[in-house]
């Protein structure tokens, strides 16, 4: 089955919002609708992006749960353009 991966850039939090809920409720937004094979959060140029990386049959379920993925994290802060890549034997493609 691919794996695909959802990158999004997190900003400011809302609220009373812990920044350490921000990874595990993307994880388990992506849980709802597909496997989760793992989450990081990492600083890129002084910016916070959360990876999710799921598995999906087609470019078009993957889109969905990314989506699914990133309105979950839009609830507990900013986020930046996401993208969504699928991994295609060593290297990864953007998808959205």
């Amino acid at each position: 089955m691919p794996s695909f991966r959802v990158i999004i850039p997190v900003g400011r939090l809302r609220g009373d919002v812990p920044a350490t809920s921000i990874e595990p409720a993307a994880a388990a937004a992506a849980g709802e609708l597909a496997t989760v094979e793992a989450t990081s959060v990492d600083i890129v140029s002084r910016e916070a992006r959360l990876t999710v990386r799921f598995t999906a049959d087609r470019a078009t379920d993957a889109l969905r749960v990314a989506e699914h993925v990133v309105a979950a994290v839009q609830l507990l802060a900013e986020t930046g353009t996401w993208r969504l890549t699928e991994r295609v034997g060593g290297r990864w493609f953007r998808r959205a």
